[in-house]
């Protein structure tokens, strides 16, 4: 699956700022990077679980030089690791920066380059994927049109961010929001012009029959 920055950014806790100062430092990179003029670059899995693990160290008090000096070891001396971030187990006392190795008693101080007993944080990727799986599920809503009722069904879209959104009585009926609010405001338009379609269709024909 690949991701927008729009879902990146709400999954991940990342401002926009930071995702593309991080994308062009090389902290973190997508892996779908743009084709050229008039595409957008997108995120894997992987990627998001590397932005949140940026972000923890961060909040634990690594500075995004620690961060990327740390990168450039672990890539050197990881190489079967494409993005050491999400690949390997971290960990950090706020000053240092710690990878677990086989035994898990000791971690590799990533700054420092030695060996030193450390303690694991937790696990990042599982809240990850619980919070993809809220993100995804689609959300019915009613709406009122022209004095009836309608059943839309709210999609979040997460590779371009936002919404689609879909009427069920009507399934001509589709548009899309960058908010819940916007897509149910452009879901409602969409519907408006469905019936004055059908009112005209309906007209036309029975013009045809009284011929």
């Amino acid at each position: 699956m690949i991701f927008g920055k729009k879902a990146v950014i709400a999954l991940t806790g990342v401002s926009a700022r930071q995702v593309e100062h991080w994308a062009t430092t090389g902290v973190v990179r997508p892996s779908f990077p743009a084709a050229g003029k008039g595409t957008r670059r997108g995120y894997s899995f992987k990627d998001l679980v590397a932005l949140r693990v940026a972000k923890r160290l961060k909040d634990e008090g690594i500075s995004l030089q620690k961060i990327r000096k740390a990168l450039a070891f672990l890539r050197k001396n990881f190489p079967g690791k494409k993005e050491p971030l999400a690949g390997l187990r971290l960990l950090t006392d706020g000053k240092d920066l710690f990878v677990l190795t086989d035994d898990p008693n000791v971690a590799l101080n990533a700054l420092k380059r030695h060996f030193v007993f450390s303690l694991a944080l937790g696990e990042i990727i599982e809240g990850l994927q619980g919070e993809l799986k809220k993100l995804a599920i689609p959300k019915e809503e009613k709406v009122m049109v022209e004095g009836r009722g309608f059943t839309v069904v709210l999609t979040p879209d997460l590779e371009d961010g936002g919404f689609t959104v879909q009427c069920k009585e009507e399934p001509a009926a589709i548009s899309h929001g960058g908010t819940e609010q916007e897509a149910l405001d452009n879901i409602i338009d969409a519907l408006e012009l469905c019936l004055v379609h059908e009112q005209e269709l309906q007209a036309a024909k029975e013009k045809a029959q009284a011929v």
